[in-house]
């Protein structure tokens, strides 16, 4: 791919449902000040993902497709050692765990069936009863069935084709998402600084602004912390997998492109987003959860009709949950095949696991898929960090290296 393909694939699965349900439920849970302690945790991200980028194309490796093959597996067997071949092997297996039952498939497609449902049949009014399941909207139904077909029909296409429907998709749903977002902030642009104000405050002192309803300092970090590496994955290991993919010798180069997407994602998409919640009071909204939080927000706070703002959410929400899984996909298929060797079978069977849990997303709750791709990215995220303090050394050598020979080139 190329430098922009092997940016636009992670943030075709970062930019998603992170950016709009995700920040809703931290602010929800955490009180406006998680919103703070997101975009902090977005800053040191930056620092991570470009390790991490720097990493992926150093240690990567060519194999006899000639396709470049990279990742924390590598990083971590080449660059400390083959003693460490194990740690490699365990982020290997929760990289897979989180692609099929965590960020990967689980919470988008949550996203979306909630999205559709909510702009379809809010009151539930056409259900249907799964024996053994409960009693669903037939939106539900209905938008699994499409969404599972779709993410099917692409995934047999391969990388190439992910990253061509990223490169296309991705500018398009993040630019539409801003200019919502942008529309809405000028607006309201005189509620802002007190906004920002409510933010800081909430940050480390919550119930002064909440009233004591809503948890503490320390479940505002928290909750702004795991919503924050949840939306951009800065630390996971995800991203380095597409940017080991890049064309580019030059492992620097990679490093400050594969950063910016945590700039993008976080510091700017999720501000906008949990600023128009704060400012709009969408957050103090008893009864709502998720999307609905945010959806309220916009119709709030932009002057348009509520079911053209629903309606165009939606979209932002089905594209940025649908990029999502087809990126998560790719990096899960790289942990198997580090596991299992070019065994195309095993890939194959993969392909339709994925495909069936993308199915059966919709038919959990908000709380689980949430809980469940918290617990995964935590466990996904401790080997590659250990990796990433072991090679910190190499990281500071190439970054000196690189600078210096572009100032004697001057």
């Amino acid at each position: 791919m190329t430098s922009c393909g092997a940016l636009c694939t992670p943030l075709s699965e970062t930019i998603g449902p992170g950016n709009i349900v995700g920040v809703a439920t931290a602010i929800g849970a955490g009180g406006p000040g998680a919103l703070f302690w997101m975009v902090l945790t977005a800053f040191f991200g930056m620092a991570t993902k470009y390790a991490e980028g720097l990493l992926a194309v150093k240690y990567r490796v060519v194999d006899e497709d000639n396709h470049a093959l990279g990742g924390p597996f590598y990083y971590i067997e080449k660059g400390m050692g083959a003693n460490w071949k194990w740690l490699a092997k365990i982020f290997a297996f929760f990289g897979i765990c989180v692609g099929l039952f965590g960020i990967g498939t689980f919470s988008q497609v949550n996203g979306i069936s909630s999205a559709v449902k909510g702009f379809f049949d809010p009151e539930t009014t056409w259900s249907v009863t799964i024996p053994g399941i409960g009693t669903y909207s037939w939106t539900v139904v209905i938008a699994s069935l499409i969404l599972s077909i779709c993410v099917a029909l692409v995934l047999i296409g391969g990388i190439k084709r992910i990253a061509n429907v990223s490169q296309v998709v991705v500018p398009f749903m993040a630019v539409l998402y801003v200019l919502l977002c942008l529309v809405l902030l000028i607006c309201n642009y005189q509620q802002i600084p007190a906004a920002f104000a409510t933010i800081v405050t909430a940050a480390f002192n919550p119930k002064a602004v909440t009233g004591g309803l809503v948890g503490s300092i320390i479940i505002a970090m928290q909750k702004g912390v795991a919503r924050g590496i949840f939306s951009n994955e800065s630390g996971l290991g995800s991203a380095p997998i597409a940017a080991a993919a890049a064309k580019t010798n030059e492992p620097v180069r990679q490093g400050l492109v594969s950063m910016t997407g945590t700039f993008i994602d976080t510091i700017i998409i999720c501000t906008m987003t949990g600023l128009s919640i704060v400012l709009t009071g969408a957050w103090q909204q008893e009864g709502l959860e998720g999307v609905q939080v945010t959806t309220y927000a916009f119709q709030q706070g932009l002057p348009l009709p509520g079911q053209v703002v629903a309606f165009m959410l939606m979209l932002c929400l089905i594209f940025f949950a649908f990029t999502t899984i087809l990126g998560w996909d790719y990096y899960s298929e790289r942990c198997l095949e580090y596991l299992a060797g070019k065994n195309h079978k095993s890939i194959l069977v993969y392909r339709w696991l994925y495909i069936l849990a993308v199915f059966i997303g919709p038919y959990m709750t908000v709380k689980a898929v949430w809980t469940i791709a918290d617990i995964f990215n935590g466990l996904m995220a401790i080997p590659n960090m250990i990796a990433i303090f072991a090679l910190s050394g190499v990281v500071v050598k190439e970054t000196k290296d690189f600078f210096q020979r572009h100032k004697n080139l001057k």
